[in-house]
């Protein structure tokens, strides 16, 4: 029997999976039992739900008034569409690759660990920013759980590879490995596992890395053979710039997310230098309340301009927007 779980629920699950402090955890995890649909085909989603619940207020009751565990590391606020979380082996070329795609400059050399602290910096794609983040190098003994909590909360996980080296796919092997010891994997879209809740799976895009260098075609063909998963994939020269462009469309479109442009009724033009982003299916009177909880307590309705309709069409509350609506909201 399907679950059909509720908008609520899918929610829910998208801010539990972002959590960064078990008491936030806790309250997404309620969110959720309290908002799926009971009956047969949930029956074993309800059980491992309560099982979590009841781990996590047990391990909450032990934490200080803070809510902070032991050896928590730096919270990153999220900023711009969406978060793309850089990770690797050593000298995969992380730090190379944000300094090609933004106007940071985090310390690059040919030697690993130069990157000791997760690092954010902001990409320009099209009319929005898309917030980066680099991590240290996850090897056999290295994998700090501030990288790993990162993965978890991350809209997409851009899998750097280097094939620059052979030991770049035992790298990448090692980094899958380490993975599988805990909840947190990588795969094709991201979910929750239905029957262990704690189990969480990021969206991927593998980027093999180095491409300009000799024997890079070559290593590209080993991994293939040696790591068949079925990521998106995204070969790039970050040093040269060579599939920079591809990169950022996959991204992009990997985020799912759709822009919205307003406009005031009193004018004629809309507003096209910062457009709202939201989550592909999101109905118009949700972006109403992102402007002002008032415009979505006193809504009565919203002409949009779009290539789904023609200009200027009234619409309801459910109307689900569509990339580059122009929308007017009105109180």
């Amino acid at each position: 029997m399907p679950a059909n779980l509720t908008i609520q629920y899918r929610k829910a699950e998208e801010e539990y999976r972002k959590a960064t402090t078990p008491h936030d955890e806790l309250r997404c995890l309620e969110v959720m039992l309290r908002a799926m649909p009971k009956h047969k085909g949930t029956d074993k989603l309800q059980a491992s739900l309560k099982q979590k619940i009841s781990k996590l207020r047990r391990h909450c009751e032990q934490l200080p008034r803070s809510g902070t565990t032991p050896g928590q590391g730096m919270r990153i606020p999220r900023q711009g569409a969406g978060r793309a979380v850089l990770v690797g082996g050593p000298n995969a070329g992380k730090s190379q690759l944000v300094r090609s795609l933004t106007t940071a400059r985090p310390d690059v050399a040919a030697y690993p660990f130069t990157t000791l602290q997760p690092a954010p910096a902001m990409m320009d794609w099209l009319d929005i920013t898309i917030q980066l983040i680099d991590t240290p190098p996850i090897t056999a003994d290295v994998f700090a759980p501030t990288t790993q909590a990162l993965i978890r909360g991350a809209d997409v996980v851009l899998l750097v590879i280097d094939l620059g080296t052979d030991e770049g796919i035992d790298d990448v092997q090692q980094l899958l490995a380490n993975l599988e010891t805990g909840k947190t994997r990588l795969a094709r879209e991201t979910t929750l596992d239905a029957d262990d809740v704690g189990l969480c799976y990021t969206r991927t895009i593998a980027v093999p890395n180095k491409l300009d260098l000799p024997d890079a075609e070559q290593r590209l063909a080993l991994l293939h053979e040696f790591c068949p998963w079925e990521f998106p994939e995204c070969p790039v020269s970050a040093q040269r710039g060579t599939g920079l462009s591809e990169l950022g469309e996959e991204i992009f479109r990997a985020l799912d997310v759709v822009r919205v442009y307003t406009k005031m009724p009193a004018r004629k033009t809309p507003d096209y230098d910062k457009p709202y982003t939201v989550r592909r299916g999101t109905p118009v009177i949700e972006m109403a309340a992102l402007i002002h909880r008032e415009f979505a307590d006193k809504f009565k309705f919203a002409r949009v301009w779009g290539s789904q309709m023609h200009p200027g069409t009234r619409v309801k509350p459910d109307y689900v927007l569509n990339d580059q609506d122009v929308v007017e909201i009105h109180v």
